[in-house]
């Protein structure tokens, strides 16, 4: 299956299975439930790679103006900065920031300009810019960290909260939420979100806390999401593949053209009954409101969804919820005064996977109708 191995999708069929259950449920084998009702891998053959939890809390904050570290292996010596600098996924415009705007590079304790060979056994370390104000902090909005480690943080966001500001919504969004939390907690307040869910839909969104992982988090995301959809549909997987472009003139709607963008969403409905299906999904492409034109265009549309045809009378916003994201984060370890990184970075980065339980006013859709 393509956006999820068969492995962790199983997973999160069972991780489903375990948030609309009463509490008490035993974990199914290799596995145990936390407090928050997360599947926790414990088969040691996984662990190492991936790690679904709530919060991160062993993990140290990368403050602002922390420097990252280095170390240049034997097989990078004699490389040029720059291309040293790219093997640790530091990217053109942060090397730039850090050149014009920061306190630029060192090898050991001597200052070292891009196009200088490095050595094996030197360390290579620079300081992260200072980031600008952000938006406008808002403590009243309160942000729930699931997650947290020195590059990433991610966020379990309501219905009814827009991502970030807009010209309809300047404020009082998540992006304000989260701006009051990083000053509180000495964090950059710039809001980078990896991800973005329309104000509707609940569910997930990582962040990156710095602009050294804003692009390295970017690589590779994996998301699952729950919908429930009007109309019983047949249990089992399926695939919805069509081309998603603009309705028409409008500013926000999308359809199903063939002068569309390429789009592709596998689901596996999970349960069927009293004209409403549970929906696993997968966003295989991520086109702009995806989920709910795909079903939109089978006749199917999420419940609430009344942009693209579904009713209101049982749940009051688009039944879409974002459960599980899965990404890699970079291996690190703490040292005085900053973070050393593994190199190559890639090589190094470890998988992590955060799930989120269903919404209550999803749930007690299901409760109610299935």
């Amino acid at each position: 299956m393509l956006g999820l191995h068969l492995f962790e999708f199983r997973l999160c069929l069972e991780a489903f299975r375990l948030c609309i259950q009463a509490s008490g449920s035993k974990a199914a084998a290799g596995g145990r439930i936390d407090r928050g009702r997360n599947f926790t891998l414990e088969d040691d053959a996984v662990a190492d790679s991936v790690c679904l939890c709530h919060r991160d809390r062993g993990q140290k904050r990368l403050r602002i103006g922390m420097q990252l570290l280095f170390n240049v292996p034997p097989e990078a010596d004699g490389v040029l900065l720059r291309g040293f600098l790219r093997r640790c996924a530091v990217s053109t415009e942060l090397a730039r920031a850090v050149k014009f705007h920061g306190s630029g590079f060192f090898a050991d304790d001597a200052p070292i300009l891009a196009n200088r060979r490095v050595q094996a056994g030197q360390t290579i370390r620079f300081a992260l810019p200072a980031d600008g104000p952000g938006v406008e902090p808002q403590p009243e909005i309160p942000v729930r960290v699931v997650y947290e480690d020195a590059f990433a943080v991610v966020l379990e966001k309501p219905p009814h909260l827009a991502v970030h500001p807009t010209l309809n919504y300047p404020r009082d969004t998540l992006a304000n939420g989260y701006a009051a939390w990083a000053a509180a907690h000495g964090e950059s307040p710039v809001f980078r979100p990896v991800n973005r869910i329309d104000k509707d839909t609940s569910g997930l969104v990582l962040a990156a806390k710095n602009g050294y992982a804003a692009p390295l988090l970017a690589e590779g995301v994996e998301k699952l999401y729950y919908a429930i959809v009007e109309g019983e549909l047949p249990l089992g997987p399926g695939v919805i593949d069509a081309p998603i472009g603009r309705r028409g003139d409008s500013i926000i709607g999308r359809c199903v053209t063939p002068e569309g963008k390429p789009s592709r969403t596998e689901y596996t409905i999970l349960r069927a009954a009293q004209g409403l299906s549970l929906a696993a999904c997968v966003p295989v492409t991520g086109r702009t409101h995806q989920i709910r034109v795909h079903f939109a265009s089978i006749g199917h549309p999420l419940a609430g969804d009344d942009l693209y045809g579904g009713h209101r009378d049982r749940i009051a916003r688009q039944a879409l919820h974002c459960a599980r994201q899965s990404f890699r984060v970079p291996a690190y370890t703490e040292v005085p005064g900053g973070i050393r990184l593994e190199t190559p970075v890639g090589e190094h980065a470890r998988t992590v996977a955060v799930e989120s339980p269903l919404p209550e006013d999803m749930r007690a859709l299901l409760d109610a109708e299935i």
